[in-house]
């Protein structure tokens, strides 16, 4: 699938006879409505995002849709609080607070309830997991531990993708994206169940054009995904559910190994299914179940060759008693992988079956009419360090209904992997360069402080501003090779601020500004040999900002324009960079919209992550989308 005329008119005619009228859902937010927003990432319950004591930003549908992102990755670039650098057409490496790189560990992410991290790295695999982003309700993005709540990997920041109920995407959707490096089909049709409830299947189709290094050499980094699934939703009295699942499959042109040697192509594939139930009892009390079963194969000839079977089981319980508001529950995972050697890694034993069991319990107390402590712990055992004690306190003070000064210490680990334990470089046979420390390796402990305010001044300007400081122990370090085991023996702090405004001087023009600052102090500790150091640990910017700049030109024209700035990355070095991305959306009728978007339109192309030979560069582009509804 090239970015041809004919590939584009196929794309239109296909877009053309599935739709007719608008989609409702897609609605800006005023200031007010936005502080009002209730989001449930913070305290595993609804709140509104003016009275969470965290650094929590929210994409919203609509910056989703004006920002013209057709991935997950790319819509989270919208987050001030995230580092998003795209190392070639398919991969991303996305953090907060620091330690970036493409296999990063201290992120955790969901997608409606769904833990989606790889636990034989403890990672994500960007490429395979994507979703119809037209069906996003929002995104809730808290930099700083969420571990109390959501367990071991929640160190550095959640990531919460939250899809609307089936009943908020009914009719009919198709969307089409043509561009100089990359293509979508997409359709959605929703209907209903009778009394039972509603439901909504979708299906896409996406394209990658391979990416060029600075020499111009092509990169084998083709991608093509194709993704169906389905969500059903019900409600019967005091009773609420939901049932979804998602089934892909994704190919790469064929890879060269030290680029001689043709290795085969990357495939990845998987499916999964979700069950959530939800009791409302009297006295604002609700108790929650939900189940889920993730299957994915990953074929990748250079690296390795992991198939996993992930299991997952949890309960939840809210009540409140006079001034307390509780949450407590617990949860049983269990993963099964073989993970076959690729030319450059391998695992022994091969195979492996892990279990995760957590309880935990979060109070929050209503100390007057203006403060509010939450004290919270977690109690998580895995198979490799026992029982993770996860505690936390967050305290809030409104000192005016519209401002909020927050402060909170928490404790997170990013407990051992698969990959900490039984790595082996080149894999054997061979004479081993790298093996994991399967032994004596334990898990990396983050103790957080965090201080913050979050104020709304009238109806047009808000803004946020939160400082962190970690102190960090045990972080994976290395040896000299042969035989080089995996160690904890890096320590030190990270700290730094983050800032982000959203100001409206008139209705038809919004402006969104962000900024964070990160300081590293990190250091190999006394006796270690680790010939690399912290710079193995991520790749990260002293500070980057953005600006976005969103006008309604008329009532069917609009107008954004988004500016994000990235400081160097210091090993390996990457040259700072600006891009300006601009997107014009037309509707000339109530049930179509159209779109043209231009990325990184002031310079050819610039480079974002990765070592300087082969590392990709991202060029400009140019694309069109077109989105029918009925």
């Amino acid at each position: 699938m090239g970015v041809k005329i004919a590939a584009t008119s196929a794309a239109l005619c296909f877009a053309a006879s599935a739709v007719q009228a608008a989609d409702p859902g897609l609605t800006d937010l005023s200031i007010e409505e936005l502080a009002n927003l209730q989001i449930t990432s913070v305290s595993r319950r609804a709140e509104r995002l003016s009275d969470a004591a965290a650094a929590v930003y929210v994409i919203t549908p609509e910056a989703i849709r004006r920002s013209g992102a057709t991935s997950l990755p790319q819509a989270l670039r919208l987050a001030p609080n995230l580092q998003v650098a795209q190392v070639n057409a398919n991969q991303y490496a996305i953090s907060a607070r620091g330690f970036n790189n493409a296999i990063g560990n201290k992120l955790l992410v969901l997608i409606d309830g769904r833990t989606v991290y790889t636990p034989f790295f403890s990672g994500v695999f960007w490429d395979q997991q994507d979703l119809l982003l037209e069906d996003v309700e929002r995104i809730e993005v808290i930099s700083g531990p969420g571990a109390t709540l959501w367990g071991s990997n929640a160190v550095n920041g959640v990531i919460n993708v939250i899809t609307r109920a089936a009943s908020e995407t009914q009719g009919v959707l198709a969307v089409a994206d043509a561009g100089t490096d990359e293509g979508r089909l997409a359709a959605r049709y929703g209907g209903t169940l009778g009394e039972l409830g509603h439901f909504r299947l979708y299906g896409k189709r996406s394209h990658l054009s391979p990416t060029r290094n600075a020499a111009g050499t092509e990169a084998t980094d083709r991608w093509d995904m194709q993704q169906a699934g389905f969500r059903a939703d019900g409600s019967a009295g005091s009773d609420d559910w939901t049932l979804q699942g998602d089934i892909y499959r994704g190919i790469s042109d064929a890879q060269f190994f030290v680029g001689l040697i043709n290795a085969g192509r990357l495939e990845a594939a998987g499916a999964n299914l979700l069950g959530r139930w939800t009791h409302r009892f009297d006295g604002d009390s609700s108790l929650r179940l939900q189940a889920y079963y993730d299957r994915s194969k990953r074929d990748d000839p250079v690296s390795y060759r992991p198939q996993e079977r992930i299991a997952d089981i949890e309960a939840q319980h809210a009540l409140r008693l006079g001034a307390h508001q509780l949450v407590w529950g617990g949860g049983y995972r269990r993963a099964s992988d073989d993970v076959q050697p690729g030319v450059v890694f391998g695992f022994v034993p091969a195979s492996r079956t892990l279990h995760w069991t957590n309880l935990f319990l979060q109070d929050g107390i209503r100390m007057g009419d203006t403060v509010d402590l939450t004290l919270g712990a977690k109690l998580e055992h895995n198979d490799y360090t026992g029982t993770e004690k996860l505690p936390s306190a967050r305290l809030a003070w409104k000192p005016a209904p519209q401002q909020l000064l927050w402060g909170a210490v928490s404790r997170a680990v990013r407990a051992p992997a698969r990959l900490d334990h039984d790595l082996r470089v080149p894999p054997p046979p061979r004479p081993v360069y790298i093996i994991g420390d399967g032994s004596s390796f334990i898990s990396e402990v983050a103790t957080v402080f965090e201080l913050g305010w979050r104020e709304q001044l009238g109806a047009q300007l808000s803004w946020s501003v939160a400082a962190f400081h970690t102190r960090w122990s045990r972080l994976r370090s290395g040896q000299p090779p042969p035989n080089a085991q995996v160690q904890n023996m890096i320590d030190g702090s990270t700290r730094g601020i983050e800032a982000w405004a959203d100001w409206r001087p008139v209705p038809r023009w919004r402006l969104s500004a962000g900024f964070t600052l990160l300081l590293e102090d990190l250091q190999v500790m006394p006796g270690s040999t680790d010939p690399v150091g912290p710079r193995a640990l991520g790749n990260d910017p002293h500070h980057q900002w953005s600006l976005r700049n969103s006008i309604d030109l008329t009532p069917t024209q609009e107008l954004d324009i988004d500016v994000r700035r990235v400081a160097a990355l210091p090993a390996p070095q990457v040259p700072a960079y600006t891009a300006w991305d601009v997107r014009y959306g037309w509707r000339p009728r109530a049930d179509l919209l159209l779109a043209l978007v231009g990325r990184n339109l002031f310079q050819p192309s610039h480079a974002e992550f990765g070592e300087p030979v082969p590392r990709s560069e991202i060029a400009r582009s140019a694309l069109l989308q077109v989105t029918w509804t009925y």
